[in-house]
Order: structure tokens, then sequence, then C-alpha cells
């Protein structure tokens, strides 16, 4: 049997395998609850799909779905499964506090393998007291994963000798281009999620929330959200708040459409580019790469410009900006991203600056045609007028802007129009803890800050001198993480806002052969 053929065969034995976007069969062992129960058939825990890593012994992971409607506004209608993975906690019956479900953001990642990843990093306190549930929401992963096809050319990689393609449009050609671009990539979401296509939203996905904590026979669920994460927590409270127990949204989407965030967020990863620029200058005797921001943008705009005009294997424009989009996100990824930098201004090579993973593999495929679909389904669109406004926007912030993030744009073209943003907060859920890193450039802190006034009563916990996306049980930041914890196990609110001292800029990692 091929590696793909067993690989999927592996997924059917243990997953029960409900994939594709069909109806399902008499033979489904399990339902939705309807609304306003708190208990519902158990999912069948079993063995996990390779994806999903095993913790540490003793503790296990385990895995099942739970059968939701495609529509939840129409129950006896088609369904789709929802993959689930949970992992125990490891304390006593007397410390035990309850599920906490978990989820790593996006929209379009999946959660499946965070109940492992993400528990590993919590305290310890939180292991022995929650279980721990991880999830592919709708469209992702082995939940029904969303197929837009070639996305209107997003995966293509630049053929040598051919013409040079930049992503980012200087011109009214150029312009056109990219708006045509959009519009195909909605044009095959459209033709290859077919009906789908409106139900890959945040407030179908808070309902399969629902159904899965009435199928673990939960009156309430606690939450942890990073990112998107925050996003969907955040309309979970909107629609059931009094199933809200304890409340975390980590790195938080502010509430605002999707095109409006996006566009924040590039202007925030412009300001992060100016401090990489600085903090690259002041270790030049690492880099190389000048002494001054300005010589190092210079740089910057010198392997930018070459990849431009002649792509190497097939690394372009496109994915170095891909390249620096993922690095400005952690400074963790600046070294690897400065050694890239003078590899290829050194030698031409792309290997220091090219992902592990593919862009244009399978996982990638899934979670870029769920991300526009969900981004999509979730509100109003923007008009073309309004992308290319924003555009030139940007670039009069810097004239080689980062337009990675972007990915509202292709909404403006979309085959399905909602009318109404989605629902986020509520004055009836318990207190909130909201946690940001000052100068994150990925959910900029002022996103956490007016979410925070749709939770009456939440607190913002603020890790200073950061500029790290995702904060609790990542950033190592004891006094973040004691707070976080002592809320999850002990309900502990604090007073007023908290605010923490964070690492500042790191340190070069040592130099790699």
């Amino acid at each position: 049997m091929p590696p793909a053929l067993r690989r999927t065969a592996l997924l059917c034995a243990l997953l029960t395998c409900a994939v594709p976007l069909t109806t399902a069969t008499a033979a489904e062992p399990l339902a939705a609850a309807p609304p306003g129960d708190t208990a519902g058939p158990s999912p069948h825990f079993g063995a996990c799909p390779a994806s999903v890593p095993a913790p540490p012994a003793p503790d296990r992971v385990e895995c099942g779905t739970v059968s939701v409607p495609l529509d939840h506004a129409r129950p006896d209608g088609e369904r789709i499964r929802i993959a689930v993975s949970r992992v125990r906690a490891s304390g006593t019956p007397a410390e035990r506090r309850g599920v906490l479900l978990v989820n790593p953001g996006g929209p379009g990642g999946s959660g499946l393998p965070y109940a492992v990843t993400k528990r590993a990093k919590l305290p310890e306190s939180v292991r022995r007291a929650y279980d721990v549930i991880g999830f592919d929401p709708r469209g992702t992963g082995h939940s029904a994963p969303a197929d837009c096809g070639p996305m209107g050319g997003l995966f293509d990689s630049p053929a040598a000798g051919s013409a040079p393609l930049d992503p980012v449009p200087h011109d009214r050609p150029g312009e056109r281009a990219y708006l045509d671009a959009q519009r195909r990539l909605a044009a095959d979401c459209a033709a290859g999620t077919g009906r789908a296509l409106p139900h890959l939203s945040t407030v179908e996905t808070a309902r399969d929330m629902d159904a899965v904590r009435a199928a673990l026979g939960e009156p309430r669920i606690s939450y942890l959200g990073v990112s998107y994460g925050t996003y969907l927590g955040a309309a979970y409270a909107a629609q059931f708040p009094y199933r809200v127990d304890k409340l975390v949204l980590d790195s938080v989407v502010g509430p605002e459409g999707w095109h409006a965030f996006d566009v924040r967020q590039a202007r925030a990863m412009l300001r992060q580019r100016d401090v990489l620029f600085g903090w690259l200058a002041r270790h030049d005797s690492r880099f190389g790469l000048g002494t001054t921001p300005r010589e190092v943008r210079a740089a910057y705009l010198r392997t930018r410009e070459g990849l431009t005009a002649r792509p190497v294997a097939g690394f372009g424009a496109a994915a170095f900006d891909r390249a620096v989009y993922r690095a400005l996100g952690r400074t963790e990824r600046w070294t690897a991203l400065g050694d890239g930098l003078r590899a290829y201004l050194d030698a031409g090579g792309v290997d220091r600056l090219r992902p592990a993973e593919p862009f244009d593999g399978p996982e990638s495929r899934t979670y870029q045609a769920a991300n526009r679909a969900v981004k999509c389904a979730d509100g109003p669109a923007p008009t073309p007028g309004r992308v290319l406004a924003d555009i030139r926007g940007l670039r009069r912030l810097g004239p080689q802007p980062v337009l990675t993030g972007l990915e509202a744009a292709s909404c403006a073209y979309w085959h399905t129009r909602p009318t109404e943003r989605t629902r986020l907060g509520s004055p009836a859920a318990p207190p909130a803890l909201l946690v940001a890193s000052a100068h994150d450039p990925v959910t900029p802190v002022a996103g956490a800050r007016a979410l925070g006034r749709t939770l009456p009563g939440s607190r913002l916990v603020t890790l200073h001198h950061d500029y790290s996306h995702g904060v609790f049980a990542s950033r190592g930041n004891s006094c973040v993480d004691s707070t976080v914890a002592a809320y999850l196990v002990g309900g502990t609110v604090p007073a007023g806002d908290v605010h923490c001292d964070g690492p500042g800029l790191p340190e070069p990692s040592p130099q790699q052969p």
C-alpha cells in the first residue's frame, strides 16, 4: 500500500474517518446535544492519529469524534464529525476542576495535537486540575478539512526564467493582478468547498464546542485560546455565557472585522521589522548586515529584490515575505532570519530562509483554505477599492510592506456574503483573563484592550518589554504563568490589570556551522 493510502487507512481506523463534507450515515453513534442540554452521548475515545504525539508516561492521550450539524440552524440536516483529543487530569479527584478546551489559533490551525503539546507547557497545578481537550475546528485537520484547490495560484512557485513576480503591487497593472488573484482564490474556494462554504464560520465552530461540552457530560467548560483562539473563545462566550467557567484569552484578536485586523497587523509588522533592523545592526559582528538600521534595511531589500528578479529553486519574493512574516512574530526566530539574509548575500543560497515544511504541502493547503473560509464567513467583506486603498497606505508607511497576513482580501470576491459581524463577549459571562505581549506584532495589544470591554470584569495581564506572539505557558514568565494558574485552578481574579516584566530583546543564538 502506498504511504499516503496507508496513512489514510490508519486515520480511518482510528477516527472512524468521516473527514469529507458528506452526509452522515445511519451508523453514526454520536449526535450534537440539543440547545440547553448539559449532557450528551459520550464520544468513544481510542487511539489517536500519528499527528498527535504521545505525552510522557504515565499520561495518555486518547482521541474520538463528535457528530455535529453542518448547519446548526438545521440540526436534522447534513452532519460532519469533529475530531477531539483528551489528556486526563493528573491530580486527585479532589483537585479536578473540570475540562479545559484549548485552541492554538489560525483560523485554520489543527488543534488535535494541542491537548498534548500545550499541556506539556502548562503549570503543574493546571495539569493536575483539568482534563485538557484539543479539537480540530471544522474545516481543519481531521474535522471535514476545507479544500480550495489551487487558491488562485497561491501555492505556485516561480519557474526558472519566468517574468519577475512581486506579491506587493506597486502600480496599476500590479494592483489589477493582485485583485485578479484574490478573485480566482475566492472562485476556487467556492468550487472546492461547495455548500459548506457559509458554514465554516467561527459562530458554527463555537456551537461545535458546545456540542463537545455536552458530549463530555460537562455543565460548563473552561477554555484557553491563543491568537485566533481568543476570537473563538469570545464568540463562545457571546453565545453560551452561562456555560463558561474560566476563560483565558492569550494574544488577543480585537473585536473588529477581519480585513481591518489584517491591516492593523500589517502596520505592526512594519514597526516590528524596524525593531528587527535595529537589533541586527547592534549585532553586526554576528550577522555582517550593517552597523545601522539603514544599512540593514538596504541589505534586506537587496535580498528581496534579488529573489524577486531571480528566484532560487522556486523560492521567490512571496516565499521570502512568508519567511519574514513568520520570523517577525517570535524573536527567537530572528537569528535564523539574519543568518539567512547573510547566506543569500554571500552565496545566493536560500536553505536558511526556506521553511522546514513546504508551503504547498497538504497541511498548509488545508490551513490556508480554512483560514480564508472562516475569515470570509465571519462578517461583511471589504470592497476591492478598500483593499487597494489599504495596500497603498501600507506602501506609504514602508515601500516594501509584508502583505502575507492580508488574508481577508479575498473576501472582497467571496461567493457568500454575510451581513453581520461575529458577536464577541457578553456581560453575562464570568470575568475572563486576557494576556498580551506589549509589542506583539501578530495580535497588537490594543486588540486585548478593546475585547476586554466586551467582557466586563475581565483583567488584562501584560508582559512588558516583550516582542513575541503567545505568552502564557510559552514565554516562561513566572509572573504571567502564576497569575493565570491561580485564576484557572483557584478562581483568583486579580484586583486589577497585571503588569509583568518581560525579557527584552534576546541575544543571538549560537552560530550554526
